[in-house]
């Protein structure tokens, strides 16, 4: 059996037998398969085994990049980056400024960060599940222009594996109109660790999505939002938003630090509103 999945494995490298669909990841999966029967049915495995088992791994993981092309699996990269860069600097607690409280708690600080500027984090408790979140801010995302009045529009451009799409994001005018219509394209990547929660994103360039007329492409990033289920009360969920947003024009800094932690604030105010009207899991309101 082994013999013939190597041979299997083989083939996949002639061009003519590579075409053939899903050869390649049968291939791996049957490697796996008789290496597991094999060890769990005789003595330890033999090193080489241990070597075709490691080999097995390499493959899987060339088989998984060349599901994806160079561009894809350079959206995928900054996406995991952005994430990364985000969650750092919410993980170092010093500097942080209080910018407004709310009177039900929420709450928003700011710090400048070297290479980034001024960023905002919001922290907020809302009273529902976190799947119930994960379903309005990720599965629903494309809603969001339904609820959120500083959203006109989100669409998915393209989707990259199970955890990154590319977006397009038409922002409404706000601060009485100061603040023209402006538009954001970005990559979002989206894990899951253990009951914790994390969406990220960050500014990208997406060809088939150029700039518009009449609008400006500011840009996001890095950013994300955390969401977790809250210490000793797991129907509710805390949840922490960092924001980062180069407006881009002629903008007065007073005008844009107002702009942006109201809108931190503003949407804690009209998630709460959406969730409430709408409170069961996959709900269609």
């Amino acid at each position: 059996m082994l013999l013939a999945t190597f041979k299997l494995c083989a083939g996949s490298s002639y061009r003519h037998v590579r075409s053939m669909k899903g050869l390649r990841q049968q291939a791996v999966l049957a490697i796996g398969q008789e290496l597991n029967r094999r060890a769990l049915g005789g003595p330890a495995p033999a090193a080489w085994i241990n070597q075709v088992r490691l080999r097995g791994s390499l493959l899987g993981s060339q088989l998984e990049d060349s599901l994806y092309s160079d561009q894809e699996l350079a959206y995928i990269q900054q996406g995991e980056e952005a994430m990364q860069r985000a969650l750092g600097i919410l993980k170092d607690q010093e500097g942080w400024k209080k910018e407004s409280r709310q009177a039900n708690g929420d709450e928003v600080l700011s710090k400048v960060i070297p290479d980034v500027g001024k960023v905002f984090r919001l922290e907020v408790v809302v009273d529902q599940p976190m799947e119930r979140l994960y379903e309005e801010l990720v599965e629903r995302m494309e809603a969001m222009g339904e609820w959120n009045p500083s959203v006109k529009e989100i669409k998915v451009l393209q989707k990259i594996g199970k955890d990154t799409i590319i977006t397009h994001e038409l922002a409404a005018e706000a601060a009485g109109n100061l603040v023209g219509p402006r538009d954001f394209v970005s990559v979002r990547c989206t894990k899951r660790r253990g009951s914790m929660c994390v969406l990220a994103g960050t500014a990208t360039l997406y060809e088939e999505m150029p700039q518009q007329k009449g609008v400006i492409r500011a840009e996001h990033g890095p950013t994300c939002m955390v969401l977790r289920p809250l210490v000793g009360s797991p129907s509710r969920t805390k949840l922490t938003w960092l924001l980062s947003i180069d407006l881009k024009g002629w903008l007065p800094k007073t005008i844009i630090n107002q702009v942006l932690s109201q809108t931190q604030v503003d949407f804690a105010n009209h998630l709460r509103k959406r969730l409430e009207s709408c409170p069961a899991l996959e709900a269609r309101c």
